[in-house]
């Protein structure tokens, strides 16, 4: 008993010990700031500039408000699910118990649902939406947010992988549509909105301007902005100052997956072409004229004043063959539009509409000459390349190479001439040797004629003395590693014994 009533008395003067020194604490100590005095101050009433100084940055403030809220409600976010079929390998116990409502089983193999994210623009009074391709291919479901919240069914009309662009539909009458402006009409330089569904943030707007226009990609030329476009950007519209479309987001330039201040847009003319011809025709018609351009080798220029496109292949019963277009042809204009690239002409074949006529200007053993000819539907099966719209095996250059024992073969290479960048309208940074013949048969990636290979396994490459010398050491066991570079946009190719 003795012992329990020490015990006893030890506790309470530990209890009153704690709260001593909490008292003192709660006075003195961190605790006391509660019970401090209110501290004084006073809080700016006016700003430090005169608001009359910045009226036209405030006008302009206000401006940029009311274009937002004229474009955003014709904005959507696409949101897109699909079941994917897994084996399943065991059952996780917290499974069992309490299930996995993304998960559907049945017996041994499962349903993994995949959801993905995307944007749209509303064009048309009956609620037709223009996206990415990219962002609709190959889906169960398609389900589109409007700014005031509401999810509908949307259903896919039509689209075109070669393009990247999709044309959804939802049925709701109250829709806003925005119009699609003249692409053509864009400067560099030109104030500019990309907005979408960046990361799943609805309606973000982000801005900036034109930073380049006509830059050449594997879907046609394209508009370039600095405007931030992220993951969730795409099938979004790039918006200009009158609450037009002037394109629709597709694409970034990335080292990290986010924004880098380098994004890309399909021009409206463009996405106009191809969605009328969708709602007309049920698919997109691709223009078709059927030449071949050279790429001029080494020493050589490709034309007097190294524009316009040399015709290298006539297609034989395409309308380049209606016109009487030779072989050395060189093509100046097409109905009235200056062409400098092979780009050029391909962005004005595709923007001609179907079985119209069209004039071509062309040089011919230094004549000018107009031929006329009629634009026809791209037949099923043919190929387009960065040189040309097929590619034939070429007569071997003595400055081409073709590594038959290195690892590399099925290919010729050969140096890379100022006029053959400007012919390529390739970028002044570019360094390499071009590719002047790809063998029908080579099957090691996808290497085209006018290709510009940059790097092989890492390794500069700035002449074909420099390919040969890197060659001659590979592994033909081994695969090997491209850097290449084409229509301005630099990748990786990977070449794999075979």
């Amino acid at each position: 008993m003795k012992n329990l009533f020490k015990f006893f008395v030890f506790v309470a003067l530990l209890s009153l010990g704690i709260s001593a020194l909490y008292d003192y604490r709660l006075k003195h100590g961190a605790l006391g700031t509660l019970q401090r005095a209110p501290e004084k101050y006073t809080l700016a009433k006016s700003p430090n500039v005169d608001p009359k100084q910045v009226a036209s940055l405030e006008a302009l403030n206000q401006e940029r408000r009311a274009l937002v809220k004229s474009v955003v409600p014709s904005v959507v976010a696409v949101k897109t699910s699909k079941k994917i079929g897994v084996r399943r390998q065991g059952m996780d116990p917290f499974e069992f118990f309490f299930g996995n409502p993304r998960r559907q089983y049945r017996g041994r193999d499962e349903a993994l649902v995949q959801n993905s994210l995307g944007s749209g623009v509303i064009v048309s009074n009956e609620g037709h939406i223009v996206t990415n391709n990219h962002v609709v291919a190959q889906v169960d479901e398609i389900e589109v947010q409007l700014s005031d919240g509401r999810t509908e069914k949307a259903r896919l009309i039509g689209a075109d992988s070669q393009m990247d662009i999709a044309v959804l539909k939802i049925d709701n009458p109250s829709v806003k549509p925005l119009v699609l402006a003249d692409s053509d009409s864009v400067q560099v330089g030109d104030f500019v909105l990309a907005i979408g569904n960046p990361f799943g943030f609805e309606e973000t707007v982000t801005d900036g301007i034109i930073s380049y226009k006509g830059r050449a990609s594997e879907v046609g030329e394209l508009l370039q902005t600095n405007a931030a476009i992220n993951p969730g950007n795409s099938g979004g519209p790039l918006i200009n100052l009158r609450g037009e479309v002037v394109g629709i987001n597709t694409a970034i330039i990335s080292t990290s997956g986010a924004s880098a201040g380098v994004g890309f847009a399909i021009p409206s003319n463009t996405v106009r072409t191809a969605l009328e011809s969708l709602l007309k025709q049920g698919r997109i018609i691709h223009g078709y004229l059927g030449v071949q351009m050279r790429v001029a080798q080494p020493g050589q220029a490709a034309s007097p004043s190294d524009e316009g496109v040399v015709v290298d292949e006539v297609v034989p019963g395409s309308p380049a063959e209606d016109a009487h277009l030779q072989k050395g042809d060189l093509i100046r204009k097409f109905d009235g539009h200056d062409v400098k690239t092979f780009t050029d002409l391909r962005r004005l074949v595709s923007q001609a509409g179907l079985n119209k006529k069209v004039e071509l200007e062309i040089e011919r053993g230094g004549k000018p000459i107009t031929v006329s000819t009629q634009i026809r539907e791209q037949p099923p099966g043919y190929l387009t390349g960065q040189a040309g719209p097929r590619q034939t095996p070429a007569p071997q250059n003595p400055d081409e190479n073709d590594e038959g024992s290195s690892g590399l073969s099925g290919f010729q290479v050969g140096e890379l001439t100022p006029a053959i960048a400007r012919q390529l309208d390739l970028p002044n940074s570019v360094h390499g040797v071009v590719v002047t013949n790809v063998d029908p048969s080579f099957g090691g990636a996808d290497l085209q004629k006018g290709d510009v290979i940059e790097e092989v396994n890492q390794q500069p490459v700035n002449s074909v003395a420099d390919y040969n010398k890197i060659v001659s050491t590979l592994d033909s066991a081994q695969p090997q590693v491209l850097s290449v570079c084409r229509h301005r946009a630099r990748s990786f190719l990977v070449l794999r014994p075979r």
